[in-house]
């Protein structure tokens, strides 16, 4: 591939990435307030709001009539996902840097321990948060800081200091795509399918849903400043202490989800 179509893809990925990703974690933070103000309430459970010149009525019900049109929020998060992996193999695979000369392996070894560590990533943390441990949330939150410093203890050691950044930041960000299609869809699929029917209403998966829509918020602020580690690589992926700087990053942006999820 020559450098100008390697430079025209990596503007247009990278343009469709970043803007599908404002788009799915604007929504999430969104429904996340919207819930909290209807949660806090006010008797009548409803939110009114003002924008672009009009006013707006929120109401939340458990069980309505589905009579109109339901609007499901889905694709955002899947184009983000899609565009990222595209990127990332754009810029790291086909680009030569997700291993150095230091790296103890091959290129194409490292590609394998790239793609196999997302999908391990995926079904350790998936166990985690439906096991008895992921029922407590400090406890689930403390294991998972410490499997994820660990991952990123490891990349350190096996690809450049560049792509174990994103790398960490690829894991993040393949959590919360499956997150949305696996565990949040799926449990709405079933929850309309109920409200159709007329029968009762399982409050575990909305409580699966929404637990799972937390991680979300809470995974972005880190992931988007992983993101950005690119452009200060003395501050970040460049220094000697790497992987502790993202464990610090990692419990910052999680700081900064509690205080923007509570105000």
């Amino acid at each position: 591939m020559n450098y100008t179509t390697h430079e025209l893809l990596n503007l247009v990925i990278r343009w469709v990435h970043v803007f599908a990703a404002i788009l799915w974690i604007g929504q999430t933070y969104f429904f996340t307030w919207l819930d909290g103000r209807l949660s806090a309430a006010e008797e009548k459970g409803e939110v009114w709001m003002v924008h672009s010149g009009g006013f707006y009525q929120v109401r939340k019900q458990k069980q309505p009539e589905l009579t109109r049109t339901l609007h499901w929020f889905r694709w955002e998060a899947a184009i983000t996902w899609i565009s990222g992996i595209m990127l990332f193999t754009l810029i790291y695979y086909m680009g030569g840097i997700l291993v150095d000369d230091e790296s103890p392996v091959s290129l194409r070894m490292g590609i394998l321990i790239s793609i196999g560590s997302v999908f391990l990533a995926w079904t350790i943390y998936d166990l985690l948060w439906t096991s008895p441990l992921g029922r407590n949330e400090v406890v689930g939150a403390t294991i998972s800081y410490l499997l994820l410093m660990a991952a990123a203890w490891g990349f350190t050691q096996v690809f450049s200091s560049r792509a174990a950044y994103l790398q960490v930041g690829f894991v993040m960000g393949t959590l919360m795509a499956v997150n949305v299609w696996e565990r949040i869809l799926p449990a709405q699929r079933k929850l309309i399918a109920s409200t159709r029917e007329g029968t009762e209403l399982d409050p575990s998966l909305a409580e699966q849903a929404k637990k799972r829509s937390k991680h979300n918020t809470f995974m972005v602020i880190p992931l988007t400043l992983i993101m950005l580690s690119n452009h200060f690589p003395t501050l970040t992926y460049g220094n000697r202490y790497n992987w502790q700087i993202l464990g610090i990053i990692v419990l910052v942006g999680w700081g900064a989800a509690k205080v923007i999820r509570t105000r």
